[in-house]
């Protein structure tokens, strides 16, 4: 009886469709979600991490990697579309378009991955004489440079001589003489060029005074004198200077004030304005006054 419940057993368990107990938690460890992801991408990329640390372990073959990174890299960089061959500059005179030349850090040809254009852009500006400048990269393998030069507004006698300097006071050239630029005012003393907006405007004004006038000087870094041709001074006050040059115009035109003996107009104080004589004037007062003086005695 036993023997017969054995053999049945046997025979249900072979025809038993049901998977074994392995195959049955191998089916659900397939079915989680970081196994599978586990033996999809982690098994190969660590295959992958393993093979490349094995062969970068060699020096030889990292040498032979840079290499060729580095000729593929340069096959790249110039090839004809990535060449620039040649610069074009615009808005230079010659002068200043030869010193951009001559500071410029580019050879051309040279590949567009070379070329520093930021760093093109602040050597130029860089210049005394240039304002600003633009730079860009045009089809055809052409550097375009626009540049804006500085418009020299007067010249500055300093300490180190002749300058030419636009209405900020910035400089854009050195003069070797005044006669260099004749058609510009000049301004001299400490701080003139803080304040050339100033000085231009009584420049205008005093033209009124026509050839007479030599220039402007600043004087204690406060204040402006307008030099004339023979060694007049009009001293100007630290606030309104053009009102108070204004005054001494229209009492020149009405009086023909400084065509008179006199060496200074002192305008310091608005409300008391002063004259002084000129040395050649008190010598003949002194004159004249010791002339009447004897008289009065004889």
């Amino acid at each position: 009886m036993q023997s017969l419940k054995a053999k049945r057993s046997t025979k249900n368990n072979a025809n038993d469709p049901a998977p074994s107990r392995i195959s049955y938690r191998l089916q659900r460890l397939w079915l989680t979600p970081f196994f599978r992801s586990l033996l999809r991408t982690g098994v190969p990329a660590f295959s992958v991490a393993l093979f490349v640390a094995w062969y970068v372990s060699d020096q030889d073959n990292v040498d032979k990697i840079l290499v060729k990174f580095s000729e593929v890299r340069t096959s790249i960089e110039e090839r004809p579309e990535f060449m620039v061959s040649m610069m074009e500059l615009k808005g230079a005179s010659d002068e200043v378009a030869e010193d951009i030349r001559e500071i410029l850090p580019v050879d051309f040809p040279v590949s567009s991955f070379h070329l520093d254009m930021a760093l093109v852009k602040e050597t130029v500006e860089g210049l005394d004489a240039v304002k600003s400048a633009n730079v860009r990269l045009r089809s055809g393998g052409i550097f375009e440079l626009v540049v804006k030069e500085r418009i020299p507004a007067a010249v500055w006698q300093s300490h180190d001589g002749f300058i030419a300097i636009d209405e900020t006071g910035r400089r854009v050239s050195d003069l070797a003489a005044r006669e260099a630029r004749m058609d510009l005012p000049i301004l001299a003393g400490e701080g003139a060029d803080k304040h050339v907006m100033e000085g231009l405007l009584l420049t205008m004004i005093s033209q009124e005074l026509g050839h007479r006038v030599v220039g402007l000087v600043r004087v204690g870094e406060r204040r402006w004198d307008v030099v004339l041709t023979n060694g007049q001074r009009i001293l100007l006050p630290e606030e309104q200077a053009d009102q108070a040059l204004e005054r001494v115009i229209a009492l020149d035109q009405a009086q023909d004030l400084l065509n008179r003996d006199i060496s200074v107009v002192d305008m310091r104080q608005s409300n008391r304005p002063t004259v002084r004589m000129s040395k050649t004037a008190l010598d003949n007062l002194r004159q004249i006054r010791m002339i009447e003086f004897e008289g009065i005695n004889q």
